[in-house]
């Protein structure tokens, strides 16, 4: 089934946000992944030594199905969190032709920020800001 979610980028306050947000909204984490449980890939820049704790992936499930996500955003993996780039509209499309189609048209006249492509969950990921300024990640789970 699809889903949309809200993507949160902190500077090195996830866990410390998510806490909060627990409080606010009780339940459970759904997921929490850190940046140490990123497998080792030839000649891609992993997270620093410092980095290694902090969250990679954080979903916590709050109002009417409706889930928070999170990540710390290492500058030593090339993220520099401002705002505007701290928030993000996550798509999960159900298929991936779907998820192609409102890639396409939501990057009319924006930016790439990272093309449609599979990834080491098993996820078809990718990112780009609308011609309006509005960032959107995809995440289609389906191989189909």
């Amino acid at each position: 089934m699809a889903k949309v979610s809200t993507y949160l980028n902190f500077p090195r306050q996830t866990e410390e946000a998510f806490n909060f947000y627990k409080s606010v909204f009780g339940g459970e984490f759904a997921m929490l992944q850190r940046f140490s449980d990123i497998p080792a890939q030839a000649g891609a820049q992993g997270p620093a030594a410092e980095d290694q704790n902090l969250i990679m992936h954080i979903e916590l499930p709050i109002l009417g199905g409706h889930r928070l996500l999170g990540t710390d955003a290492p500058e030593s993996m090339g993220f520099k969190v401002v705002f505007g780039n701290n928030i993000y509209i996550n798509l999960e499309p159900d298929t991936r032709a779907e998820t192609d189609a409102l890639f396409a048209k939501l990057s009319e006249g924006g930016k790439v920020g990272m093309a449609l492509m599979e990834m080491f969950w098993g996820g078809y990921f990718g990112s780009l800001t609308d011609k309006f300024g509005v960032m959107w990640m995809f995440n289609c789970m389906s191989k189909e």
